[in-house]
């Protein structure tokens, strides 16, 4: 990969546009003046320049031009990279999450702040890195550049859990757009939107009271905001089990069978919420769950839960269709639910919001999406709600 400016750039604040102008690093001309012995008068007068341009040359305050550089290369009997040292392109983001330095990291812009990812565990070796977080201060990252800063103005950042996300990303990438798929639970999607860490957030947050998906829970997470619900999918929700059933588990009564051993997902999960409901309609209340084995152990994804059960760790784990099949387990289907896209006003003209929109719509990706199993793409980037205040039309300029 090639850095693409010859200077470093200027640092700007967090949140400022990727396009400030190149400077130098302090540049090693006083120091082989000083070397050779040569006057400051001296040195200016032999390269045809001011003192006063050499001074500013020696501090680093003015970059020369090529003749004016080629000059005091000659008069000081060296190199022209023996006195201009040259340094990868570099910014500064809001460090997301922790990471040692030097970490690899993806950026975008999100409202007015530029932000760093790491990219970790085994998702991030295949991804390419836009930069190195070299140095970390008060959640502030020194980013040395890697490829074009301006990708992050078109990098979409979305926050969810569902595995097909990744399938969209990959179908979006062919619309030129860029997604960065946060791997979040729904409620903690729902917290990083709320937070200015991503522009959209994938939930399933089924509310059993009121037999509404998703929307009583973006009206509490987001208050007084104006936010769109654009529709996903729908997908099959249930219980993954071993191939072939053994356990004869056709509903979750089942989980009161002793010796019955079950995977939970975190309590910030959509599939964590759906487990609870159903186990409230079964007359299942909080004392008994809790006595269930394995209702306190917790994973952070479906796929997770569904490799426990197919490492033989657990015999029933709640979740989509989809990470059942994908693992070669076997599945009882309880209920469909929605995956909605919640995007904010101020990000429904993002350029990667459009691009994944496309991409949700087009046929080839809803095939595909279909043959993951127990998908449903029929009504895919249509808006569904708009919740909070109306937006206001921008004020006229007198």
């Amino acid at each position: 990969m090639t850095l693409p400016w010859v200077y470093e750039l200027a640092l700007p604040a967090p949140g400022v546009p990727l396009s400030a102008p190149p400077t130098a690093q302090p540049p090693q001309v006083r120091a082989r003046r000083e070397q050779l012995g040569l006057r400051a008068g001296e040195c200016a007068r032999l390269t045809g320049i001011t003192r006063q341009a050499l001074h500013a040359i020696e501090t680093g305050a003015y970059v020369p031009n090529t003749l004016t550089a080629l000059q005091l290369a000659r008069v000081l009997s060296c190199r022209v990279e023996d006195l201009f040292v040259l340094a990868p392109a570099g910014v500064q983001a809001r460090l997301v999450g922790e990471a040692p330095p030097p970490t690899r990291v993806r950026l975008a812009q999100v409202g007015p702040e530029l932000l760093a990812f790491p990219l970790l565990g085994q998702a991030g070796l295949g991804e390419a890195a836009d930069g190195l977080a070299q140095s970390v201060a008060g959640g502030l990252a020194q980013v040395e550049l890697l490829g074009d800063p301006q990708r992050a103005a078109q990098t979409l950042v979305v926050a969810g859990c569902d595995p097909a996300l990744t399938l969209l990303g990959t179908h979006a990438a062919r619309q030129e757009g860029r997604l960065l798929l946060r791997p979040l639970s729904s409620l903690a999607a729902l917290r990083a939107l709320a937070a200015g860490e991503a522009h959209a957030a994938g939930i399933h947050l089924y509310d059993a009271r009121s037999g509404v998906s998703n929307l009583p829970f973006v009206e509490r997470a987001l208050p007084g905001r104006a936010v769109h619900l654009l529709t996903l999918w729908t997908w099959e929700q249930g219980l993954m089990v071993a191939p072939g059933n053994p356990c004869g588990v056709t509903g979750v009564g089942d989980l009161l069978r002793p010796g019955l051993r079950l995977q939970n997902r975190e309590p910030d999960a959509g599939s964590r919420l759906l487990l609870d409901s159903w186990l409230d309609a079964a007359g299942i209340g909080l004392e008994r769950r809790l006595a269930l084995p394995g209702y306190g152990h917790e994973v952070g994804t479906p796929l997770a839960a569904a490799e426990r059960v197919a490492a033989g760790a657990a015999d029933v784990a709640p979740g989509p269709r989809s990470a059942a099949l994908a693992l070669g387990l076997d599945f009882v289907p309880l209920q469909t639910e929605r995956f909605d896209l919640v995007v904010p006003d101020e990000f429904l003209a993002h350029p990667g919001l459009h691009r994944l929109l496309a991409a949700v719509r087009q046929p080839a990706f809803r095939s595909d999406l279909r043959a993951l199993g127990g998908y449903d793409p029929a009504h895919a980037g249509d808006l569904w709600q708009t919740v909070g205040p109306a937006p206001q039309p921008p004020k006229e300029t007198p």
